[in-house]
This record gives structure tokens, sequence and C-alpha cells, in this order.
């Protein structure tokens, strides 16, 4: 990885996230703007998930045990999960995946096939046991919070439902400005903690496979990458030195509707099993801004960056006209702030702030017709125009997550 785009480096030189002793390894805590782009980055795939019609929820970061034993997690994976805690003669673990929890949100209630697919969501902390020598930055975390879904549908659903997980990961990593290196079909492996189960398998892998075939996306078939109750698409990003690691999902499960004895009433009046199929959009806050990091070189998409505008007022005369502005943004919902000549002068302000999307600079001449001279990050300079021109423009391109800063900008 080289040093420029190492995201280690640039969350703390941008004041994004730290680590510290006494929290500890693999827990890494937000500072005031990476907290801004976590949060930013969290409403759109809310957004995302409530247009593509799913259901938010929330479900505890604890359960007991048996919720494990039932989904096959203890069986399979409590390698990877914290140690049970003795809790009024129960045992609690702190959970290392959602599934067992929307599993049992699911048959709460009874459902008809009229209401399936039934897609559930939720942005929820899990935990993994990570050993301490892999654990790095917000690649490798000990605390995660995950953009996790669930769909519950039938069999004939199952195909849709996975290729519009492919299409909204499609739309996210082209407003994220990021692209897949490659696209995996993991598949068990010799050796490894899978559920034995060989007809769901097959069932499952050939509607994935299916799903790929007419994506018409290329792809490769990994053994050994599976999760230990089936097959999953694994959308593969690259950091700056060539290694990969899974950002996206799209799995199909059998295992646990069967598991926790899923159900919905058919035409017919008769009970029938639905399919689960978990996929996640961005995969991990952590690891999906460690990419971006990486990706951008700390200069975020302008919706995504914790400063969208910075006002820079030439002398102390027009600071004021310089904080009205940075009021007027922050009311539309802008992040902006106003700099003024105590920072240093224009050109070091410019250099201090040039990972900013946009700087409006304000002079005497500009002041007196509210108007702001805009330079623009990609190094272009606009021509003074009317400041609240410059906001509504500025508005409309993070609204709509554009990755341009201003399309039709000449110099």
């Amino acid at each position: 990885m080289t040093t420029a785009h190492d995201h280690r480096r640039l969350g703390r030189e941008l004041g994004l996230f730290d680590t510290d002793p006494l929290i500890g390894a693999g827990l890494p805590y937000w500072l005031p703007d990476g907290a801004a782009v976590r949060h930013t980055l969290e409403e759109y795939i809310r957004a995302a998930e409530r247009r593509a019609g799913y259901q938010h929820v929330y479900s505890p970061v604890l359960g007991k045990r048996e919720l494990y034993e039932i989904s096959g997690h203890w069986a399979h994976y409590s390698d990877d999960m914290f140690p049970p805690m003795d809790l009024g003669g129960e045992q609690v673990v702190l959970r290392p995946s959602l599934c067992p929890h929307h599993a049992v949100i699911y048959r709460s209630r009874s459902h008809s096939y009229r209401e399936l697919p039934l897609r559930m969501a939720e942005l929820g902390g899990m935990y993994r046991s990570e050993l301490s020598g892999v654990l790095g930055g917000l690649t490798r975390v000990r605390a995660i919070q995950l953009n996790d879904a669930h769909i519950f549908c039938t069999l004939d659903q199952v195909a849709e439902e996975a290729r519009a997980a492919l299409e909204m990961i499609r739309q996210a990593y082209e407003a994220l400005g990021i692209g897949a290196t490659r696209y995996r079909l993991s598949l068990p492996g010799p050796g490894g903690k899978y559920v034995a189960a060989p007809e769901k398998w097959q069932r499952s892998t050939a509607l994935l496979t299916g799903v790929l075939d007419r994506s018409g996306l290329p792809y490769e078939a990994a053994e050994g990458e599976a999760a230990f109750y089936g097959p999953k698409i694994d959308v593969q990003v690259a950091d700056g030195a060539g290694r990969e690691s899974t950002l996206s999902t799209v799995q199909v499960d059998f295992h646990q509707p069967e598991q926790f004895d899923l159900h919905y009433i058919g035409g017919d009046g008769a009970k029938h099993r639905p399919v689960m199929v978990h996929r996640s959009i961005i995969g991990s806050v952590e690891r999906a801004v460690a990419h971006l990091l990486e990706q951008h070189g700390g200069a975020f998409p302008a919706w995504l960056a914790p400063t969208q505008l910075v006002i820079l007022p030439i002398s102390d005369t027009e600071l004021p006209n310089a904080v009205a502005l940075a009021r007027r943004c922050t009311r539309l919902g802008l992040r902006a702030q106003a700099v003024g000549p105590d920072r240093g002068s224009l050109g070091a302000r410019v250099r201090e702030f040039r990972l900013v999307p946009y700087q409006a600079v304000i002079g005497a001449k500009e002041a007196a017709g509210d108007h702001v001279a805009l330079r623009l990050r990609d190094g272009r300079r606009l021509d003074p125009r009317p400041a609240g021109e410059v906001v509504n423009r500025i508005s409309t391109l993070v609204e709509a997550h554009s990755t341009d800063l201003w399309a039709d900008a000449t110099s």
C-alpha cells in the first residue's frame, strides 16, 4: 500500500477516526468529521433501501447462546465469536451476525404469500473476535457496523431479489465513485465447517450462478469462500497495493429458514418455507470508509465530504458576509464553514482546505454584490456569480449524490 493512500494515516491526518489502547485494539472511535462521513453514508443506504421497499428494524447486539446454536453459528463459527457471558443463569453472547435476530423477528408474526418478498434491513452492530495480529485501521475491526438485510421470499422470487440487490450495489458504487475489481461466486471447499446439506447447496449455487450468468457480469468461482450455510456472490474491491477484500455480498440461504421453522401461508392455505436472501450493499461501514479513503485519497465525493464548502473572506471586512453565507448553507443542509484571515493568507487557506470540494472566495467586490468566486477542488475557477446561485447548484448536486463537481463549469 502506498503511503499516500494509507487510510490509517489519512484517517488520523484528516481527523476522521483514531484508536486508543485504553479503549482496545480493533475498536476505533469516530471524530466529528468522520462521524459526518459515516452518518451521511448510512443515511444514503437507508434512503436507497426505503426506495427499494425495505423495512428497517432494530435488534439487540446480544443474544442467548441457544439462538446461535439454532442458527448454526455456534457449531460452525464459534472460533470467531466472543466467549459467552453468564447472565442470570443464562449464557449470552455478542452477536457475530444479524441474520438470527432477523429470522426471529420474521417468525414473531404470521405471514401470507401476499406479503412476500418481505425485505428487512438494519444498520446494526456485530462483533468478531479477531486476533490482534490481523487488526488494522478500519479494515479489520472487532466492533462492526454492518449494512445488512434479509429478504424472505418464495423460491420463484429469489433470482429477481438477488438481481435487484446487485443493481443496488452498482448504483451505490457509482455514487461513491468506486468500482468492483471482480465478482466472485464463493463456494464451499474441502475441510471447511459447512452445513451438511448437499441438496440445499446445489439449489442455492444454481440460483446464484443463474443470476450472474443473466447479469452479464464476469465472475470467477472460488472454493472455500462460502458462508457456512450457503454460497454467495462477493463483490471484490482492491486497495492501492492490489490486495482484495469483500465489500458487498448477496447470499441465498435455505438453512436458517429451516432451523428457525419459518413459514408463510400460501395461496393454497398451507404452510410453506420461505427462502432467505442475505445482502449487503456496502458491507461494513468501517471497511467502506477505509476503501473510500484509499480510493479518493481523502477527496470524498461532494455529497459525502465532511466539509462540502469552505468560505474564504480575503480580509476581516468580508468575514461577516462569509459567516452569513455559512449559516445559509447550514440551513439548506450543507456542511459549510467560514475560515477567516486569522488562519493565514488566502493561499495558505486554499492549500489547507484543498480536499474540500468547493471553496468560495469573497473579496470586497464580491461582498458588495453578494457574489462569490468559486474554486473547485479539481483546480477549476469560476467567474464571480451570485452566492445564492452557487449554493443552490451545490445543493442540487449533493442531493443527487453526483460525483460531478460542476458539470458545465468553465475556467
